[in-house]
């Protein structure tokens, strides 16, 4: 079958296609034929050498699937035809791959398969930094609605975050590095659209500070999130998009009565899944219903996995970045 693999860290351009064998499922997993493969930032990270406990050269990238059955294991509750979502370890940029099958979810009807590829990292990133880690409270509880900074709110999780937070009622605010990409976010729902600089000022001129940040950038835009918390605030860290590693203040966090809550999905799917997949359930009700939807802003062919990851590197993608094999 074809498949991209990644020979040795580096640019783009080290992307290749190759041959490479079918992968065959145990009684526990399930293998899918891939209809589409998710771009996220943590591929490039991969790529490049530079994300914690990455791959080692030679291995096919992606951790991002939807697609249909085409062979399920004999302990699974799949059967071949199903139409299925993924969260894959590696081997995503590829024709077919397999997984565990408590890794795969059912994909209800009225998504299609590319819209459901965002479904298993993007969307369930964005709902767990919200809820189930942020604790966002909703306009009927004792304290919300709340305020909530999104960063990136034009890209992939940020575009999720600001639909989610915005369905349950919180008054949003979304960065972006561009104008075309602050109209898209406040298109999206978010209430207001700003530059990363502009954050501690532009929250500052409309209240207290924000209740909750969710922070897949790191660097300044993480400090400029302290800045602008309001007493009791609370930042999730789930990504370091930018490249710089943060640093906090404990000073700053007692006095502020702060909290800086870290959330990588491969570690808590591991470990906490109950907790993770806690989000499915309120995300199929709302994509099926329409009240939020997963933007697809471009596809690529397989083979040109390299100018796909160029385009998501450039930071010029709004929504979802697919291959498709």
């Amino acid at each position: 079958m074809r498949a991209i693999r990644v020979p040795a860290y580096g640019e783009p351009a080290v992307l290749e296609p190759a041959d490479v064998s079918e992968p065959t499922p145990d009684a526990t997993a399930v293998r899918i034929d891939v209809a589409a493969a998710g771009i996220n930032f943590a591929d490039l990270a991969k790529r490049r050498g530079t994300y914690p406990d990455g791959p080692t050269p030679p291995y096919v990238p992606g951790i991002e699937v939807a697609g249909r059955i085409a062979e399920a294991g004999d302990r699974t509750d799949f059967e071949p035809g199903d139409a299925v979502a993924a969260y894959v370890p590696r081997g995503g940029y590829a024709e077919s791959v397999v997984v565990a099958a408590d890794r795969a979810f059912p994909v209800s009807d009225g998504l299609s398969l590319r819209e459901a590829t965002a479904v298993p990292i993007q969307w369930v990133t964005a709902h767990n930094a919200l809820f189930e880690w942020g604790g966002l409270e909703t306009p009927g509880s004792d304290v919300g609605p709340e305020r909530v900074l999104v960063h990136a709110g034009a890209g992939g999780v940020g575009s999720a975050a600001v639909q989610l937070a915005a369905a349950a009622g919180a008054e949003v605010f979304a960065t972006a590095s561009t104008v075309a990409k602050r109209e898209f976010a406040a298109d999206l729902g978010a209430d207001h659209a700003i530059a990363y600089d502009a954050v501690p000022a532009a929250i500052e001129e409309r209240g207290e500070g924000v209740d909750l940040v969710l922070d897949g950038v790191g660097g300044d835009a993480f400090d400029r999130s302290m800045e602008a918390l309001a007493p009791g605030g609370r930042i999730v860290a789930y990504g370091l998009a930018s490249g710089e590693v943060p640093t906090v203040s404990t000073p700053e966090l007692l006095f502020g009565n702060h909290s800086v809550i870290g959330y990588h999905l491969g570690e808590a799917a591991e470990n906490r899944p109950e907790r993770v997949y806690a989000a499915l359930e309120p995300l199929d009700s709302l994509l099926s219903s329409g009240d939020v939807e997963v933007v697809v802003d471009r596809t690529f062919p397989l083979e040109e996995a390299d100018e796909a990851h160029r385009y998501v590197r450039n930071r010029r993608s709004r929504g979802k970045v697919l291959l498709l094999p």
